[in-house]
C-alpha cells in the first residue's frame, strides 16, 4: 500500500490495531451500504478508500465509556 502511508495514518489513530478495525468496518460499510464521505478517491477498493477516509480526517475514534457495564463483566 503506496498510499496513504502508514505514518500518515498513524498521526489519525494511535494504533495499527485501532486503524484496522476502523478501517475494516469502514469498509464493509461502504460495500453494502455506500456513502462515501470523499469527493475524489484514489483507490478503487473499499479499504484503500476507507483508509484515504482516515488521512483525510474524516473517520475518527469514539473514545470508550469508562461507566459503561458490559454483559461479559457482570
Amino acid at each position: 500500500m503506496l498510499y496513504p502511508s502508514v505514518d500518515s495514518l498513524k498521526n489519525q489513530i494511535d494504533s495499527k490495531y485501532s486503524l484496522v478495525s476502523v478501517a475494516s468496518k469502514r469498509a464493509r460499510q461502504l460495500q453494502e451500504e455506500g456513502g462515501e464521505r470523499l469527493g475524489i478517491y484514489v483507490s478503487a477498493k473499499q479499504v484503500g478508500k476507507a483508509l484515504e477516509e482516515v488521512a483525510a480526517g474524516e473517520l475518527k475514534i469514539e473514545s470508550a465509556n469508562e461507566n459503561a457495564v458490559y454483559e461479559d463483566e457482570v
